[in-house]
C-alpha cells in the first residue's frame, strides 16, 4: 500500500484543477500585458481569478497580488514593510517558517532592524501578554506571526493578535499558508495588513500564491520588471498557475464544511489509536485544543535506530515528514520541535499530515507498520477507543 501523509508540505493536485489549467495551457496562450485580442482574454482571466480569491476572503480585488507562492509573499510583506514605513523593531516567534525567520535574520545581519521573540507557551502558542509587554516596548513595530503552525498544526488568534497590534500602532503581517483554504478568514474583520498563500496546500499548482496587502497599506515592489501586477510584481503573469489557483481555492470553499470533518475524523483515528496501541507516545503542540485538523505532530517511543524512522516507513511505503519540507537537505533538527524544549534523545519525530483524499484504511495501515518497529512489550495490545479531539 502506497500512503501519503505529508500534506503540509505538498497536496496532490485536484483533477478539476488540472483541468482547468490544461485548458488554459493549449487554448489560451496570450500574454495578459498585450494589447491585442490574445493578451486581452488572458488579462480577463487573470482579473476573474483575483475576484474569485477576493470574494471568499472579504477583501477588494485590489488588495490581491499573485506571486510564486507564499515564501515571494513573506519575503515582499516583511522586506518592503521594512522600507516603506521605516520599521526599526520586529516581534515575531521562534516558530515561523524559514521564509519569515530568514527574512529577518538577514535585515537584522543588515543592521536594518532589531527583532524580538514572543514567548511561547508549553503547548506551543504564543504568549498573547507577553506580546502586549512587548508592544508596549516597541510601539509602531512589524508584527511578524503565522495564523497555522506548519510543523505542529497550532493556530494563533489573529483576530487577538490584530486587536493588539492596532492598538500599539503595529503593522501585522501573518503567513497563512497552511490555514488559507482550511478555514474561513474574513479580511473585513480581522485587522491584518499582510497574508501569505501557496496554492499547493490545497491541491491547486506549486509555483503560484498571492500577497493580501490591506488597502490602507501602500509598499513598493520586491520584484521590479515590466507593469504587471499594477506595477507591484513585475514578471509576465502564470496565467494557467493563476487559475489553477483560483479554481483550487473555489473548490475548497464550497466544501470546506465537508472536507474539515473528513479530514478531522482521519487526524482523531490515527490519534486514538497511536495513544491506545504504542506506550509512551506524546504529541507536539496544542493536539486537543486550537490545532490545524490537517495536522498531527507525534513524538514516538525510544527506538535504538530513531533516526531511520523516516525512511523505513518509506521503505513500507508511507510518506511523511520530521517537520518542514523545505528544510529536509539540512541535518539540522526542526526549530519547531526544539523551541518547545522537547528531550528528543532517541525518540522520533513524526508529522503526519492529512488531506480531503485520505482514509481510514491508510491510517490502520500506517499504524501497523509502526507498530512492526517495536518489540512487543512497546505495543499495548487493547481494544481501540474513539476519543473525540479538536
Amino acid at each position: 500500500m502506497n500512503v501519503y501523509f505529508d500534506n503540509a508540505a505538498t497536496t496532490a493536485m485536484d483533477a478539476e484543477v488540472v483541468k482547468e489549467m490544461m485548458h488554459v495551457l493549449e487554448n489560451k496562450h496570450g500574454n495578459p500585458s498585450s494589447i491585442h485580442s490574445y493578451g486581452r482574454e488572458a488579462k480577463a482571466m487573470v482579473e476573474k481569478a483575483r475576484k474569485t480569491i477576493a470574494k471568499h476572503l472579504n477583501a477588494s480585488p485590489s488588495e490581491i497580488f499573485f506571486t510564486s507562492g507564499g515564501t515571494e509573499a513573506d519575503n515582499m510583506a516583511i522586506r518592503s514593510a521594512v522600507e516603506d514605513y521605516n520599521i526599526k523593531h520586529i516581534i515575531s516567534s521562534p516558530l515561523e517558517h524559514h521564509a519569515v525567520l530568514h527574512s529577518i535574520e538577514d535585515l537584522v545581519h543588515k543592521g536594518k532592524v532589531t527583532v524580538s521573540h514572543v514567548a511561547i507557551k508549553k503547548d506551543g502558542h504564543i504568549d498573547l501578554e507577553d506580546l502586549e509587554n512587548q508592544l508596549k516596548k516597541h510601539p509602531g513595530s512589524l508584527v511578524s506571526l503565522m495564523h497555522a503552525n506548519n510543523e505542529i498544526g497550532n493556530i494563533t488568534p489573529i483576530e487577538k493578535v490584530s486587536e493588539l497590534c492596532k492598538k500599539y500602532d503595529a503593522i501585522f503581517h501573518s503567513d497563512t499558508v497552511q490555514s488559507v483554504c482550511h478555514y474561513p478568514i474574513d479580511l473585513q474583520k480581522t485587522h491584518v495588513d499582510f497574508i501569505a498563500c501557496a496554492a499547493h496546500k490545497f491541491h491547486g499548482p506549486k509555483g503560484t500564491g498571492f500577497i493580501y496587502i490591506n488597502g490602507s497599506r501602500k509598499i513598493s515592489p520586491l520584484i521590479h520588471g515590466g507593469g504587471q501586477e499594477r506595477n507591484m510584481r513585475g514578471g509576465t503573469e502564470n496565467v494557467s498557475g493563476i487559475m489553477g489557483l483560483a479554481k483550487a481555492f473555489e473548490i475548497a470553499h464550497i466544501h470546506m464544511q465537508e472536507h474539515a470533518a473528513h479530514i478531522q475524523s482521519i487526524k482523531t483515528h490515527m490519534y486514538n489509536r497511536l495513544v491506545n496501541e504504542l506506550k509512551d507516545v506524546e504529541f507536539n503542540g496544542d493536539v486537543n485544543g486550537n490545532s490545524l485538523y490537517t495536522v498531527l505532530n507525534v513524538m514516538l517511543p525510544e527506538s535504538d535506530d530513531y533516526e531511520m524512522m523516516l525512511m523505513k516507513l518509506d521503505m513500507n511505503g508511507i510518506a511523511a515528514s520530521a517537520g518542514s519540507a523545505c528544510s529536509s537537505g539540512s541535518n539540522v533538527g526542526s526549530h519547531v520541535i526544539a523551541a518547545l524544549g522537547k528531550n528528543l534523545e532517541r525518540r522520533p519525530v513524526i508529522r503526519f499530515s492529512f488531506s480531503k483524499y485520505s482514509n481510514i484504511g491508510e491510517v490502520d495501515y500506517c499504524i501497523e507498520t509502526l507498530k512492526s518497529f517495536y518489540p512487543k512489550n512497546a505495543v499495548d495490545k487493547i481494544a481501540v477507543t474513539e476519543k473525540a479531539i479538536n
